[in-house]
Order: structure tokens, then sequence, then C-alpha cells
């Protein structure tokens, strides 16, 4: 008995090569995907992530050929030691912002309270 033959493994390579092969509007689909041991579904899927992906590189381009710089490791220590400190400032305002909710709401319900009795006082 011998043994099934074996496909190479699909590589990000491979799949741009396959997309490829596939764009000419007289490409024998059925005998390439046979080839490359995949489905109309997985090239569909393949598809999609190569137009989505060209289209990122493409605006990313567009950006006035500004392309990111390199960051030091000391921009990046202070930038995260900014971004600690305003996330612990943001949790002691959220804190605040709680606890004068709570007041507002005791204060609230405390004049509500008051007025109900005064009505019934009235009566």
């Amino acid at each position: 008995m011998s043994k099934p033959e074996r496909r190479p493994r699909l590589t990000a390579a491979r799949k741009l090569e396959l997309y490829l092969a596939t764009r000419s509007a007289d490409a024998p689909l059925g005998e390439i995907l046979r080839q490359y041991g995949v489905h109309l579904d997985d090239l569909r899927a393949i598809e999609r992530v190569v137009e989505s992906s060209a289209l990122a590189g493409l605006k990313a381009q567009s950006r006035h050929g500004r392309q990111p710089t390199d960051v030091s490791p000391e921009r990046v220590q202070q930038l995260e030691q900014e971004l600690a400190e305003k996330t612990r400032a943001l949790a002691e305002l959220g804190v605040s912002f709680a606890l004068l909710e709570k007041k507002d709401r005791a204060e609230s319900r405390s004049r509500s309270q008051a007025k109900g009795s005064r009505r019934r006082n009235a009566k």
C-alpha cells in the first residue's frame, strides 16, 4: 500500500502564488485548486485577505510618505510612564464621580422623602 501524496504546506508565499495564478480570466480554476489542494471557499478566503491587506498597505503608504519611525527605548519608557499616570488619574476620577453620584442620589432621596412627609402632615 503506498502512502498518499503529501501536498506542500500552504504558506503565505504559496497562498499569494495561488491568488496570482487564479487572477487570469482564462485560468483553469478547478485544476489550479486541485494542484494546490484547496477548495473554492479557501480560495475566496485567501482573496479577501490578500485584497484587504493590499488596501491597508496602500492606505498606509498614502499617508504622505510618512512611515513610522523607530522609537528609542527611553521614549517608550516615558510614554508607558505617562500612560500609567493617566490611567491612575482616570481611575481616581472614576471613584470620585461614583461617590458624587451616590451622594447626589442620597440627597435626592432625602429631599423626596421630606416632601412626602410634609404632604402627609398637611392632610
